[in-house]
């Protein structure tokens, strides 16, 4: 096995740092993680993906070491300031879940920085929530105004880790810890005054046949119904786009099924570069 050595920095830019990390060589692959963990959630894919490829990933802003400016800013954005930062034209690119929305909105506004798209249980900007959604949400907010921040991340736990159709004790409590940690850190993150994220306008829901980067969207099969309803959208309107469903797994299926996942990803990636 070829060891590959880490390269770790801060990017300063729209206003405040965020952190990332670089390994490998070959072909580039970014990793966006998803909105309840931070990079490290990619932790039993980053090292196997460097032997093979130039392999980044990064915090998004309030997650992991990354900072919220005090200002207007668009997550959208970030990616294609870290890839210019390291001299990439074009990557792979990996999102999950709100990471995944990022990816979308990134394919949209940088279509030339794009080689391909797989998509974990994705959001899509402009998607209206389901119901149950929408009232996970409501909990969440009010337990957060209230400071119960403890009773947010086991919230978030039982609806993405969890899924709703298992209890905690199905679940490895190994990957239960891992995201507790990593959504618990985020919301000890302050917020500055001024902080304002700028929304892609039109959202991704009205623009999705613009994107033609081959895509796969993966989505577990204890997930939240709406997001096999998304990937059903996805893969209906964008052209060179194809789903598949993963038994056994809710919505951290790289974090519960890292072989499985890391499998699927490499043969899509190996596909795209074989062309």
């Amino acid at each position: 096995m070829i060891k590959s050595t880490t390269q770790t920095g801060f990017l300063d830019v729209q206003g405040a740092p965020f952190y990332y990390e670089v390994a490998g060589q070959g072909p580039a692959v970014l990793l966006i993680h998803a909105g309840i963990a931070d990079h490290r959630m990619w932790d039993q894919q980053f090292a196997t993906f460097a032997q093979q490829y130039q392999t980044i990933r990064y915090d998004l802003r309030s997650f992991g070491e990354s900072q919220l400016p005090a200002g207007p800013f668009a997550f959208y954005e970030d990616p294609a300031a870290l890839l210019q930062h390291l001299g990439i034209k074009k990557a792979h690119v990996i999102g999950a879940s709100f990471g995944g929305k990022i990816a979308l909105d990134f394919a949209l506004t940088h279509p030339t920085m794009v080689e391909s798209l797989l998509l974990v249980a994705p959001d899509i900007s402009g998607y209206p929530p389901s119901d149950d959604i929408r009232r996970f949400g409501e909990e969440e907010e009010a337990l957060l105004e209230r400071g119960d921040k403890e009773g947010a991340t086991e919230l978030n736990l039982r609806m993405w880790v969890d899924g709703p159709r298992r209890t905690p004790e199905q679940i490895d409590p190994l990957v239960r810890q891992r995201v507790h940690d990593m959504q618990y850190q985020a919301f000890m993150t302050s917020v500055p005054e001024g902080a304002e994220v700028i929304a892609l306008n039109p959202p991704a829901i009205e623009r999705l046949e613009e994107i033609h980067a081959p895509t796969l969207v993966l989505v577990g099969d204890y997930d939240v119904p709406q997001k096999l309803v998304t990937a059903q959208e996805l893969t209906k309107r964008i052209n060179e786009a194809h789903s598949i469903i993963v038994p056994g797994a809710a919505h951290m299926i790289n974090m519960e099924l890292p072989e499985v996942f890391t499998n699927t990803a490499l043969e899509f990636l190996h596909t795209q570069t074989e062309k």
